[in-house]
């Protein structure tokens, strides 16, 4: 068995979290000509939560082919893919500004869902959990938008914020994963990945 795991992530969160873990990871980044992008599109009347584990076993069925393509060494390989969601409509990550003060308006004064796909594969085994949280948060003024997106934190971040930045201060309760919410829900890892045989 290894003593590490790829992280097929992009985002320094996941592997901040994995670290927490203690979980000594390497990062399998598709290449230039991949399009990961075009792997995160919505189908029309999707629910949330089929759409975040289908798009994360979309990115581990890419990051599972890359492995191969390259010639790496065996090793469990990690996928996540975390979206906001307010009813049945997907909050993604913002395609600019404008787009991310939208979407923070939207969200502002409401009850809204987090969800995060987490999925691991070795060989032919795959294990996968879905974690499901509800944020709160208070109304704000279209100034206290103007002022959150300028400082450029919503940019790439699912729901146009991130919990653990100064979104913090509009969020009045929290129920479910605080690491969920970040990107990467540390419970449900850590038992995928012991489901692999993995020691932590």
């Amino acid at each position: 068995m290894t003593d590490f795991i790829y992280l097929a992530s992009q985002s320094p969160r996941r592997s901040q979290l994995l670290d927490q873990l203690g979980v000594r990871h390497e990062l399998l980044l598709p290449d230039a000509d991949e399009d990961s992008e075009g792997l995160e599109l919505a189908i029309k009347n999707e629910a949330p939560a089929a759409y975040v584990k289908r798009v994360t076993g979309l990115k581990l069925d890419a990051a599972v082919a890359r492995l191969k393509r390259r010639g790496l060494p065996s090793a469990p390989i990690l996928c996540s893919d975390t979206t906001v969601a307010l009813g049945r409509t997907i909050y993604g990550k913002p395609a600019d500004a404008k787009d991310a003060a939208r979407m923070l308006a939207e969200l502002a004064g409401t009850k809204h869902r987090v969800l995060t796909a987490v999925a691991v594969q070795q060989r032919r085994k795959r294990l996968d959990a879905l974690s499901d949280s509800h944020v709160t948060f208070t109304a704000m003024t279209a100034v206290q938008i103007k002022n959150y997106v300028a400082s450029g934190e919503p940019l790439g971040k699912a729901g146009a914020y991130a919990v653990q930045g100064r979104a913090a201060g509009f969020i009045s309760q929290i129920n479910g994963s605080y690491s969920g919410i970040m990107g990467l829900p540390m419970f449900e890892t850590a038992q995928l990945l012991r489901g692999l045989g993995f020691k932590l």
